[in-house]
């Protein structure tokens, strides 16, 4: 069984859609199922499949969830230190080329969201970022070609 790793923030996240999805969708879910079959045929009654096809969705996501908390491997940030890019990181780089600055934090695959500045471990950039150091050079492979990236700066929060 493969540990999948994890912000506790990103557990704590997981952990409340699981609440949400099993508290109140699968209820609710039920419901409309009942009363779509109280409408009498089911083979013509769309409420019905589409409450059936929604409900399979849930019970899915609902096994998904499980099975990531079961394996969930979680990391606290907080007491990660160093120098070295690792799972949790927050980093700083430049651009070899144009000097654009970014900063990433390094997360799970749940996580992730660029727009928020979380790339997964997972990612080419991650992947090449880790085990790098302040000052060090990494080459990504981007579809317009590899691109060099400096870590600018390294630190876990």
């Amino acid at each position: 069984m493969e540990r999948i790793p994890m912000t506790a923030e990103g557990h704590a996240a997981l952990q409340a859609e699981l609440k949400v999805l099993k508290s109140v969708e699968r209820p609710s879910i039920i419901a409309a199922i009942s009363e779509a079959r109280s409408h009498g045929d089911l083979s013509e009654n769309a409420e019905y499949h589409a409450a059936k096809e929604k409900q399979s969705f849930i019970e899915g996501r609902i096994s998904e969830l499980d099975d990531k908390l079961a394996r969930a491997d979680v990391i606290d940030v907080s007491k990660l230190g160093g120098s070295k890019v690792r799972f949790g990181a927050t980093v700083t780089i430049a651009d070899v080329d144009t000097e654009d600055e970014q900063t990433y934090k390094i997360v799970g695959e749940d996580e992730a969201d660029v727009k928020q500045g979380k790339i997964s471990v997972t990612s080419p950039i991650a992947r090449a970022l880790i085990g790098k150091e302040e000052g060090d050079e990494a080459e990504v492979a981007a579809p317009a070609g590899a691109r060099a990236y400096e870590v600018i700066k390294v630190v876990y929060k």
